[in-house]
């Protein structure tokens, strides 16, 4: 079998790992089946992607729609490294699985628009499936409504007009979405589990995503949530391509 590719964003290592190794439970994947890349260390390297049986994008603290003069440099290149690698992803029709940041990097496509219109804080969040995304053969093993986690300072205002959208909530219209037949992106996070979002809770105190203050109730509202679902799409995700 081919190994899936990993790319990760995350400065902050507990973040990181924990990410990391969320995506490799809920995938079913090993460490010898995956190969991480963290382009918040160092650039991206060559790829060839007719080596890997697909992408996997985790999520983090960048945000598309802030303005150039308040990017660092090492966002910019992480931008510009991902946005090239899209380019041949979407071109290609590769699998692609972008988890949050992912709809950073393909909502701005093909006349899509992303910005700070539907944030929504980090808490759990109920997202219906459209009926693409019941007919979705890998958004189909999930159940037509279900809980997840998530926290996003941007999102998808205008869909891509090639895009097929796959899932919304009410306060989040676009939830996830699909390019061609196997790029997908998520708003929310498949891989966080209770322990994982309480995690990020404590390393994203001061990121702005809320009062720091309230971490706290927002942590114990998370153990109060029941989020099981979403864990399937990576499953499915690496279960199609494989």
């Amino acid at each position: 079998m081919r190994p899936f590719l990993f790319l990760g964003t995350r400065a902050e290592d507990e973040a990181a790992d924990g990410e990391y190794g969320a995506v490799l439970a809920c995938s079913g994947l090993g460490e010898s089946q995956v190969r991480r890349i963290r382009l918040e260390q160092d650039p991206l390297p060559p790829i060839d992607l007719a080596d890997y049986a697909g992408v996997i994008v985790g999520g983090g603290p960048f945000n598309m729609s802030d303005p150039p003069a308040l990017k660092s440099a090492v966002q910019l290149r992480a931008e510009a490294e991902l946005s090239a690698l899209a380019d041949e992803v979407v071109a290609r029709d590769l699998p692609f699985l972008g988890c949050c940041y992912g709809v950073g990097i393909l909502g701005i496509r093909d006349g899509g628009v992303v910005d700070r219109t539907y944030g929504e804080p980090i808490g759990a969040v109920r997202v219906t499936l459209t009926d693409e995304g019941r007919a979705d053969p890998v958004f189909g093993a999930l159940p037509p409504s279900f809980d997840v986690f998530l926290g996003h300072k941007e999102a998808v205002t205008v869909l891509p007009r090639s895009a097929v959208l796959l899932a919304s909530s009410t306060g989040c219209p676009v939830q996830a979405f699909r390019l061609g037949r196997n790029v997908y992106a998520t708003q929310f996070h498949p891989e966080l589990d209770v322990d994982g979002i309480c995690m990020r809770i404590d390393v994203y105190r001061d990121y702005g995503y809320f009062v720091p203050s309230e971490a706290d109730a927002i942590k114990a509202a998370a153990r109060q949530a029941s989020v099981t679902e979403p864990e399937r799409i990576l499953k499915a995700f690496v279960e199609r391509y494989a």
